[in-house]
């Protein structure tokens, strides 16, 4: 599913990632670890698609194409998501409001129809309810008053409309409490067609999700094991 080639990352002159080479199989559940600072985060903001990063070499093929030079958006109509550690508030946006016009991009990009209001709301609906995500959510603003726990359940909400071909998961773990652990965990294991990169520094979440393969990254190098 993805093939990182050769890849070095700086960002304002600094060079973060040196010649990183990897792949994550159509199946993986793969971790990707090291200590902080290491240049997780930064390679999985650079297979997103993140513009702050200049790739000085190396290539990133994801699905048998290479989108090196592809921006985010592209990146993630192809079926490229990002759970990312921090996500910004959006006073104004709904839950309902965002999901529905990321659910319209996404059906128009991979089948050139368009998403009709019932076949959103049917699968909005089967969603919520699968991750028993209270209804009064998605009239709320994106992130704003919600706890650490709950913007992780929101972000499992997103990863289940979504349905991407691969998910990267930037410590999904971070300030969620056990219940939504296991949670992550086992929707994890209920998207067999998703291929996973996630970074977690807590062993009991990593045995949860039982990963395929490891790569680990020390100041920006891959560690040989």
């Amino acid at each position: 599913m993805l093939e990182i080639k050769n890849l070095s990352v700086s960002l304002d002159g600094k060079k973060l990632l040196h010649d990183i080479t990897m792949s994550v199989a159509d199946d993986a559940r793969h971790l990707l670890a090291g200590h902080n600072g290491s240049g997780k985060s930064t390679l999985a903001a650079v297979i997103a698609g993140d513009d702050r990063y200049t790739v000085d070499a190396g290539q990133i093929i994801f699905d048998g194409r290479d989108i090196t030079g592809e921006n985010a958006t592209t990146r993630a109509l192809m079926g490229i998501f990002l759970g990312a550690q921090n996500v910004p508030e959006i006073p104004g946006l709904t839950v309902m409001s965002f999901l529905k016009h990321s659910a319209v991009a996404h059906t128009h990009f991979q089948t050139g129809r368009d998403l009709s209001m019932g076949e959103f709301l049917t699968r909005l609906e089967n969603a919520r309810a699968a991750l028993d995500i209270p209804k009064e959510w998605l009239n709320r603003s994106i992130n704003v008053g919600f706890s650490g726990g709950e913007r992780k359940r929101l972000m499992l909400l997103r990863l289940v409309m979504t349905a991407p071909k691969l998910a990267i998961l930037d410590e999904p773990d971070s300030g969620a409490d056990a219940a939504t652990k296991k949670q992550i965990a086992d929707t994890i294991a209920a998207m067999p067609d998703t291929a996973f990169l996630f970074i977690s520094h807590q062993s009991d979440f990593t045995a949860a999700v039982a990963p395929s393969a490891t790569t680990t990254l020390s100041a920006g190098h891959i560690v040989i094991q």
